[in-house]
């Protein structure tokens, strides 16, 4: 991720908070590394290789995983495949993948075909990555949703019956302009849009936004759950996603959830989760709106069975007490592992 992304309120920023809390619980301690610079055509820290565009110095993260003596590192960059050659212990966590419904996909194959372990989100994930790149160990463990802040803001009085609620980023594959041309066609909707980033105050200046849209920037945890509870549906109009943090949170609370057929999002599977595409979603939204039921249980009795913190935090307790060849009983924080922080 670059290092602006990685200062804002981001799915990748968030999950790795989470999983550090987590996992502190077991007695294993994350410590998070990367180049720490500017990734620009100009930054660059004296003494090591200038790289270009987002291209990352390895040596840098090599010399701080050696630093803090770190023999199993948790890379999150399909770039850093190489880290194989130096630590046996490597595993790869995705922030993305390569399908064709990413820009940049084609870049990232040659680096998929030399992963042999990996850490996933869904069964989608895991099946991609056998069926297309033969990779057979492949752990899912979900991203646990944060369970006390869907208690503490959970209240079906507050929810405005005509809001519809939608997360993401002005890019290309998140298809913001398909949410506006729907508060446009729908004037007596309420239409919430929230950006990752304060940057993209900047970017969506390029459209004409409707008076029915509320745009907010760079939400906390605490503000993302406080709106959510007051929206009816929760809109995802990604064309492909690898976390899809904000649909498992918006299952937590009961939101009545819109979302594309593509198969990546199987998982978000209950009573009240709709899959459409950009021909049909307008209809959907709006019969989602429409629902006699102003929340939905059911979406979110599975999402706090499939997909919570607890989910989350012995799935990982599982998977290290293998891989690092036992936990401790005792708190002690005895283990080390480098999380990077660029996508």
């Amino acid at each position: 991720m670059r290092k602006i992304q990685f200062m804002e309120a981001h799915g990748p920023l968030i999950y790795a908070e989470r999983l550090k809390k987590l996992c502190r619980e077991f007695g294993v301690e994350i410590v998070f590394i990367s180049p720490e610079r500017h990734v620009s055509g100009y930054d660059h820290l004296p003494g090591y290789e200038h790289e270009k565009g987002d291209l990352v110095n390895y040596d840098i993260v090599l010399d701080k995983i050696y630093a803090e003596k770190i023999d199993h590192v948790i890379y999150t960059v399909s770039g850093f495949t190489f880290l194989k050659m130096f630590i046996k212990n490597s595993v790869l966590f995705p922030h993305s993948f390569p399908d064709p419904a990413l820009t940049g996909y084609e870049m990232m194959k040659p680096f998929y075909g030399i992963v042999d372990k990996a850490i996933v989100q869904t069964d989608f994930l895991k099946h991609e990555f056998k069926t297309k790149f033969g990779v057979e160990d492949v752990t899912v463990i979900p991203i646990g949703f944060d369970e006390h802040l869907a208690e503490k803001y959970f209240d079906p009085s507050q929810i405005v019956e005509n809001r519809v609620l939608w997360i993401g980023r002005d890019e290309e594959n998140r298809q913001p302009g398909v949410v506006l041309e729907y508060a446009r066609q729908n004037p007596d909707k309420e239409v919430f849009m929230v950006f990752g980033g304060e940057r993209y105050r900047e970017s969506i200046k390029k459209y004409k936004i409707p008076d029915n849209v509320k745009l907010k920037f760079a939400l906390s945890q605490e503000e993302i759950f406080a709106l959510m509870n007051t929206a009816k549906v929760y809109w995802n109009s990604s064309k492909f996603d690898t976390f899809a943090m904000p649909l498992t949170e918006a299952m937590a609370m009961g939101k009545i959830i819109v979302k594309p057929s593509h198969p990546c999002y199987d998982h978000i599977n209950s009573r009240h989760a709709f899959s459409g595409n950009e021909y049909n979603w307008f209809e959907l939204v709006n019969m989602a709106l429409a629902a006699p039921d102003k929340f939905s249980l059911d979406n979110r009795i599975l999402a706090f069975d499939k997909f919570s913190s607890t989910v989350m935090k012995q799935g990982y307790k599982d998977f290290f007490d293998k891989w690092l060849g036992g936990i401790p009983e005792e708190n002690e924080q005895a283990y080390s592992l480098a999380g990077q922080s660029y996508i």
